[in-house]
């Protein structure tokens, strides 16, 4: 049985940031960074974007060189997908029954793609966007494809609709709520993006569920719930992630009913020397008015793995991170700081005609989150307004002569 000083469970963003930041931290001992693909760690946002376009090989997407992992010492084990963990002998156990010895664990799986629970969906042709080996079965199988249904209306639903549309695919998208983006954005967003994508060819059938996937061996159609049948070569589902925890709850760490797992402000669980990271860890957010939540994001990713590495090297921290988002679709680059989940009004900055604006969203008066449509500026002014709370003017903050940065004190 090998051992090591800390073991990283996960090669997305969270894992591969976690062991980035102890040798940046200075932390000696040794670290095994195991990953479930047959790839070194990579960057997740491109897969529904760039990659999934053609416009970034996947040497682009790497999130270091493969000889980063070698050169700082770090066993960057692929292929290396994790069943069990021991807490009391603190050591976990992969899927070819290997035993690796820990003394600190992170745990940093992420989440496996949430499939769609109706006949047929097993069926060829059928597809998610979690990792870069989907993202290439997909790509191989476009050729002969013509029609293509994506079920989902988040961001990544809407990001391969826009990519396959550009590419030239009849592309009908399937939500289950009233709009798009309906988990992360105020309904003046979610309007300005239905209507780009109806703009581009996209056919949108909101409020809209799934009776079934219709095919013999190959998906050939997607039966909606009022009986209407959408002839598709291709289904791409979009509804979510399941957090990979199920070793962490067996090993008796805490469930939330966020998904995943509970930590705390360093990242700790409630069993002695295992952590959790990233999209599984769910934690109490200050900027969701202290609920308990989970993050989908390369900043949560990025923050929680610098706060796990010094708080393991003796450092006095504690995770307090405005959130922030993005998303490409076509021309349009969309950048969120803050939630605005509870928000009680929302404020146009802009113009939409003019496909550059942004919406501030208000909490009892306080600023609580931007969605910031090409405009950059306002999303990097707009994250000390959030940070801080601050209380303006709505008048003012629709004011675009007005420099965000300008309006607090």
């Amino acid at each position: 049985m090998e051992d090591y000083d800390v073991v990283i469970v996960g090669g997305g963003h969270a894992g591969a940031q976690a062991a980035i930041a102890l040798r940046q931290e200075k932390f000696g001992g040794s670290i095994a960074l195991l990953t479930a693909e047959a790839d070194a760690p990579y960057e997740r946002p491109p897969l529904s974007k760039d990659y999934l376009s053609g416009n970034r090989p996947f040497d682009r997407i790497l999130i270091r060189p493969e000889s980063f992992w070698r050169d700082r010492a770090i066993a960057l084990r692929t292929d290396t997908r994790v069943v069990a963990v021991d807490p009391a002998a603190r050591r976990v156990t992969t899927a070819t029954g290997e035993e690796i010895g820990y003394g600190e664990l992170i745990w940093a799986a992420g989440g496996d793609a949430r499939r769609i629970a109706c006949p047929g969906h097993d069926l060829a042709g059928v597809h998610s966007v979690r990792s870069r080996a989907d993202v290439d079965r997909l790509v191989a199988e476009l050729p002969a494809v013509r029609e293509v249904v994506v079920i989902g209306g988040g961001y990544i639903g809407l990001e391969a609709a826009a990519v396959l549309t550009k590419a030239g695919k009849a592309v009908t998208l399937v939500e289950a709520q009233g709009r798009v983006l309906a988990r992360v954005a105020g309904v003046d967003l979610s309007r300005f993006y239905e209507a780009e994508h109806r703009a581009h060819g996209v056919t949108l059938r909101l409020d809209e569920s799934v009776s079934c996937l219709e095919g013999e061996v190959w998906v050939s159609g997607v039966r909606l719930g009022d009986g209407t049948l959408v002839p598709a070569q291709m289904v791409i589902v979009g509804i979510g992630i399941m957090p990979a925890v199920a070793p962490l709850l067996a090993a008796g760490v805490a469930p939330t009913a966020a998904g995943g797992v509970l930590v705390d402000e360093q990242c700790r669980t409630n069993v002695a020397a295992i952590r959790a990271i990233g999209d599984c860890a769910a934690h109490r957010n200050a900027f969701a008015d202290g609920a308990v939540i989970r993050l989908e994001s390369v900043q949560n990713a990025t923050d929680q793995a610098a706060v796990a590495a010094r708080a393991i090297v003796g450092r006095d921290v504690a995770y307090h991170a405005v959130p922030w988002f993005w998303s490409d679709q076509y021309d349009l680059k969309l950048q969120t700081v803050g939630l605005s989940t509870g928000h009680d009004r929302a404020v146009l900055r802009g113009d939409p005609a003019m496909r550059s604006f942004a919406i501030i969203y208000l909490r009892e008066g306080r600023v609580v989150a931007l969605d910031c449509v090409n405009a950059m500026k306002d999303f990097v002014q707009g994250r000390a307004l959030v940070a801080a709370g601050a209380i303006i003017p709505p008048e003012h903050l629709a004011d675009p002569s007005r420099p965000l940065k300008s309006l607090i004190g």
